[in-house]
């Protein structure tokens, strides 16, 4: 892609992503999303492949479907309170029709299936922007609303979403299906304390944006798509295989690594808001997300690939991929567990 055009691409992203920040209209805030959603379409069927294709369109009706009912979902309630203040959404229609909206935008369950089919169909890259910049415009607004939103249907998507995403990981051979999982049950960990504590769904957004951030740029590095590449990356870079596999037992909030920070400070928040049943449930939903990134860590540390001596020698090819990123974002995935008063301080 010619750079300019990318620069202009990766610019709106930026737009629109600020633009819904700053909005307390929800006129501004649509835009907002709109402008991410063509954005970031072109980015998707830029290798001009049918299965990236098939992807970008099948992205594209889910957002244009959800933006829609985003849209109609503020003209109701301001049709009935007279108002369109984001912070105002208090018609009991516009509400429902509001989570639905973000449920399908963001990949929650039962609102998910979109997500692993148009992410197995992008590149690593591409991937990375859509788990991560994507999920940004839609849970803040999500944020702004929170105490307006029904909290049992909040607590029905979260936990559905944290029971799909572990249970649909299980089965999957291809890298970018199981991150694609992986989202659907973190975003469920995210809105089942958003009622009761967003700064927890904030911290939670940003672990998660972390150590999602490590493990793409890591596959990146490695040009690994399933699972069975995996066991061909301890040839290439040893050090790396063995933080890749932290990372991954990070991202199932394994201790004493960063991803066991957020899951242990919402299952305390649900605990204190005499929710034992909920916090138990999720809980078990995490032990299920855990085993299908030991089966991971199994294949690249404990296997051998079985390679045809005529086939190209993955492990060879060179990467052009700066360093800096996936160092910080390792690092970052790893270490921050002890500084977890602190970073709960200033999420507070």
């Amino acid at each position: 892609m010619n750079p300019y055009v990318l620069m202009i691409l990766l610019s709106s992203l930026g737009l629109g992503t600020t633009l819904t920040f700053i909005s307390s209209h929800w006129l501004l805030a649509w835009m907002g999303l709109e402008i991410n959603t063509l954005a970031i379409t072109p980015l998707m069927a830029q290798h001009h492949h049918p299965r990236a294709v098939e992807a970008t369109t099948k992205y594209f009706l889910t957002q244009a479907t959800a933006a829609a009912m985003i849209l109609f979902a503020s003209t109701t309630n301001a049709w009935f309170t007279g108002e369109w203040d984001i912070m105002n959404l208090t018609d009991p229609i516009a509400n429902t029709l509001f989570i639905s909206a973000l449920a399908l935008k963001m990949g929650l369950a039962p609102m998910h299936f979109w997500l692993p089919e148009v992410l197995q169909g992008l590149d690593l890259t591409t991937g990375l922007i859509l788990s991560t910049w994507h999920k940004l415009a839609p849970m803040d607004l999500i944020l702004q609303t929170s105490q307006n939103l029904d909290p049992t249907i909040l607590t029905i998507v979260g936990v559905s979403s944290a029971l799909v995403g572990g249970w649909g990981g299980l089965n999957q051979t291809q890298l970018r299906k199981i991150m694609a999982f992986s989202s659907i049950a973190h975003m469920g960990w995210m809105i089942i304390t958003l009622q009761y504590a967003p700064h927890l769904t904030v911290l939670a957004l940003s672990m998660y944006i972390m150590m999602t951030s490590a493990a793409f740029l890591t596959l990146k590095h490695s040009n690994a798509t399933k699972i069975g590449t995996l066991a061909t990356t301890w040839s290439k870079a040893p050090i790396l295989t063995s933080t890749t596999a932290l990372v991954l037992l990070s991202l199932g909030g394994l201790p004493p690594l960063t991803g066991f920070m957020p899951k242990w400070l919402i299952l305390q928040e649900l605990a204190k808001q005499d929710l034992p049943l909920t916090a138990t449930i999720m809980a078990l939903t995490a032990l299920i997300s855990l085993y299908f990134y030991l089966r991971l860590c199994y294949a690249m540390t404990l296997t051998i690939s079985p390679n045809t001596a005529g086939s190209t020698a993955p492990w060879r090819t060179q990467t052009t991929q700066a360093p800096l990123p996936l160092t910080l974002t390792t690092t970052a995935a790893l270490g921050l567990l002890p500084m977890t008063p602190a970073i709960l301080m200033m999420a507070v």
